[in-house]
């Protein structure tokens, strides 16, 4: 769930200066939430990009954790037992399922991985990583495209 995390999260790069978002449509929208388990609703949708908001400020630094609350009003985890024990069952209105994994997938994420998952340090990239680096140095979503850029402008900056 951490990727789709990710994908939730890297789903409004910029392309050549150009906003491309992977929820912006219905189509392609109900398609990414699709292959990651949604049902592709409209109402799904617009809790997504929600969601993918407020995710990105939180983990950008810009608002606390607690502007996520009104995002899990109504939401229960309830017990069920099976005959392999005891499991929590995540109890939310249909549209509102797969926003709701988002948001525990990032609560565990920061709970297992803390300050592991942050911005890229390129302040022309709106993309963010998940650092699994043994030294947690990394500061760029891909070393060839964005890191590449950053040390090649400090190289300049520091030739001139």
């Amino acid at each position: 769930m951490v990727e789709s995390l990710l994908d939730l999260l890297n789903s409004r790069p910029l392309v050549n200066g150009e906003e491309q978002d992977a929820l912006g449509g219905a189509a392609e929208g109900g398609c990414w939430a699709r292959e990651r388990g949604g049902d592709g609703s409209l109402a799904e949708l617009a809790l997504l990009r929600e969601v993918r908001d407020v995710l990105r400020d939180v983990v950008s630094g810009r608002s606390s954790p607690a502007a996520l609350a009104p995002l899990l009003e109504g939401v229960h985890q309830v017990p069920e037992v099976t005959p392999d024990g005891l499991r929590w069952a995540l109890k939310t209105p249909p549209h509102a399922r797969l926003p709701v994994e988002m948001i525990l997938a990032w609560a565990r994420t920061e709970e297992k991985l803390p300050g592991r998952l942050r911005p890229c340090a390129n302040g022309e990239c709106r993309l963010f990583l998940l650092d699994r680096s043994r030294a947690n140095r990394a500061r760029w979503c891909s070393m060839a495209a964005c890191g590449n850029r950053e040390k090649a402008r400090r190289h300049y900056k520091r030739t001139q």
